[in-house]
């Protein structure tokens, strides 16, 4: 079988797939399963580089900065989940970590024609955001040359901005837009150019891994509990009841109570059941902490 001559790492043809389309079911799932297991590999490569994007983006984060993803495409996509799962899972303001699509929302389900040709419309989507030398501009593009994603990563860093770039190619032209870059080898798709493969399950682990990271490293969680937590619907107030119960060591019928005298702040409520003090002093010890829970625990009186 001839090959399609390219340059791009994510546009090339897999041998191991060249008569994919004369496999039966579970050959395929085979080929698949085979190939994705790359990825793992892939991602442990590129560690140190994710790990310097997750102090960094932490680093922002607590002095008032934003995460804004900026992707076309599945690349797009995958930043915009990772945006909006972070507010369910560590009750994050729904503006700290924001998902820019080449196309906008209309792109999450229907291709736009062109737009991820636009640099002009990164800038654009940019400045409705209002951007600042405050935020971490985070470049998803597969590629490492989608247009729109060079052009707001460039507008970015023209404002002071730190960006990072992600990219599935060596050598990817985004890196002379970005300040740190996380290179993914997971070689060619077993459909060729289908990124939304092994391309896009790298990018969705180390998405998971920067806001994951970021958030341990900004206090959400206390071992691996996710700890951050205002009960304000009844299966939250369920979890945060079995929590408080949990880590204050009480009963869930005090855990209630705790929560009830702490406006629903589950940290609030350990706090002060821990420490002995009221819900007031129990914010301010958590304050003092930078929000840790762990810290507000075993920080030394006054």
């Amino acid at each position: 079988m001839k090959t399609l001559p390219s340059s791009l790492a994510t546009e090339a043809v897999n041998p191991a797939s060249a008569k994919i389309d004369e496999l039966d079911p579970l050959g395929l799932v085979r080929l698949m399963n085979a190939e994705d297991a790359r990825v793992a590999t892939a991602v442990a490569a590129a560690e140190e580089a994710i790990a310097r994007g997750i102090a960094t983006v932490a680093a922002r984060l607590a002095a008032g900065g934003r995460l804004i993803y900026l992707g076309a495409g599945t690349s797009g996509r995958l930043g915009v989940l990772d945006a909006a799962e972070c507010p369910p899972t560590f009750s994050t303001p729904p503006g700290l970590v924001i998902g820019l699509i080449a196309g906008g929302a209309t792109a999450l389900t229907t291709a736009v024609e062109g737009a991820e040709d636009s640099p002009a419309l990164a800038v654009e989507e940019l400045t409705a955001v209002h951007v600042t030398a405050a935020d971490v501009v985070f470049g998803i593009a597969t590629s490492g040359r989608t247009p729109y994603v060079l052009g707001g990563l460039a507008h970015a860093r023209s404002l002071g901005c730190t960006t990072i770039g992600l990219a599935c190619t060596p050598e990817p032209e985004l890196a002379s837009v970005a300040d740190e870059v996380i290179i993914l080898e997971v070689g060619p798709e077993i459909i060729a150019g289908s990124t939304r493969l092994k391309a896009g399950t790298a990018t969705k682990m180390v998405l998971n891994m920067l806001t994951t990271g970021t958030m341990v490293l900004l206090g959400k969680t206390y071992g691996n509990l996710m700890v951050d937590l205002k009960a304000t619907n009844s299966k939250l107030l369920v979890r945060s009841r079995r929590l408080v119960a949990l880590l204050a060591d009480v009963s869930e019928e005090e855990a209630a109570r705790l929560l009830a005298a702490s406006d629903g702040e589950l940290k609030t409520a350990v706090v002060s059941r821990i420490r002995g003090v009221e819900p007031p002093a129990a914010r301010e010890l958590l304050a003092r902490a930078g929000g840790h829970l762990r810290r507000a625990i075993d920080q030394e009186q006054d």
